[in-house]
């Protein structure tokens, strides 16, 4: 019974011969077009940022820059006065001074930002032991209570029995009153903002270094160059966005300056005008005063500065500012 074997495929089917058809790759599914389901999700999930943005930021943007054309009563309510705040605005000595003490406040800051690419770049080289600690040591001051930060400072600043005049002594100086001295109360309230601002531009620094490729260090190597010369002809430009990042942040965060001159220097100290920024005039005018409209001309004066100030900077980049 030769002819009743099992049945067997032929041999084409099985191995692919010539007379069957090859296997192909896998057909890749078409992306499905979006549809009215997806668009309406999508809205969903973005409707809790937009309407949280439109109540908190848009919508009192417009209304300050409305109370700009008003005048205010002691008792709240408000009438169109047209430009007079504005031209009580440019006529103000203090609106004058507040701007010179906001700018140098912002200049000093800057400092922060070589200072944390100098740490991070410390930070970042191979060996380097107890790196997390540092890190955590230098980002504290972004995540302690302004207040807390303010009162330290305020004790180490001290011209009877901080610590700062109390090292001072030992070398035989004597240190002045730093927060109560109009020439000295403006540079301490900048050296605590530098002080502050090295932590979160050291991550964002440190972040930045980790990206850069390890050949570029290496064929500087091989070219004879040393640490420094690698710092300032490798990190530096590759580091570049960062660094404009990081200087269009500290700007805009020194220009709101307000919290630690309230809690360090007091509406009482002498030192009070050479120290009172945009912000802390809106404060006063507005909260101490209760000239609701006068407090948000100068609040657009602000927001017009630091408009400029952002499109400069984003002008500039161009020059400076190394991609890929």
């Amino acid at each position: 019974m030769s002819g009743q074997g099992t049945a067997t495929a032929p041999p084409d089917v099985l191995t692919g011969g010539e007379t069957g058809r090859r296997a192909g790759p896998a057909r890749r599914r078409r992306p499905r077009p979006p549809t009215r389901d997806s668009g309406w999700w999508a809205l969903m999930l973005l409707l809790p940022a937009a309407a949280g943005l439109a109540i908190f930021e848009i919508w009192p943007t417009f209304q300050t820059i409305y109370y700009s054309f008003t005048s205010w009563g002691a008792f709240g309510g408000h009438a169109w006065s047209g430009l007079e705040n504005y031209r009580t605005l440019i006529a103000d000595s203090d609106v004058f001074h507040a701007i010179v003490n906001t700018a140098i406040i912002t200049a000093i800051t800057l400092l922060a930002v070589p200072l944390s690419a100098i740490v991070a770049a410390l930070l970042s080289l191979p060996g380097m032991r107890g790196v997390t600690i540092y890190r955590t040591l230098y980002f504290l001051p972004v995540v302690t209570l302004p207040a807390a930060v303010a009162l330290t400072w305020k004790w180490l600043f001290n011209g009877d029995y901080g610590l700062i005049n109390w090292l001072l002594s030992k070398i035989g100086i004597d240190g002045p009153h730093w927060l109560s001295d109009p020439a000295t109360a403006i540079f301490a309230i900048s050296i605590v903002g530098v002080w502050g601002s090295i932590g979160y531009n050291m991550v964002i620094f440190l972040s930045g270094i980790r990206g850069i490729p390890v050949d570029y260090y290496e064929a500087a190597e091989l070219d004879g160059a040393g640490r420094l010369a690698q710092f300032f002809h490798v990190t530096i430009p590759l580091l570049t966005p960062s660094i404009f990042f990081v200087t269009v942040i500290t700007v805009i965060n020194s220009l709101q300056a307000f919290d630690l001159i309230y809690l360090m220097v007091g509406q009482q100290s002498p030192a009070i005008e050479r120290t009172e920024t945009l912000v802390y005039l809106f404060y006063q005018r507005g909260f101490a005063e209760h000239d609701g409209g006068y407090a948000a001309a100068i609040g657009v004066l602000l927001l017009i500065a630091t408009l400029i100030l952002t499109a400069a900077q984003f002008r500039l980049q161009k020059r400076w500012v190394h991609y890929g």
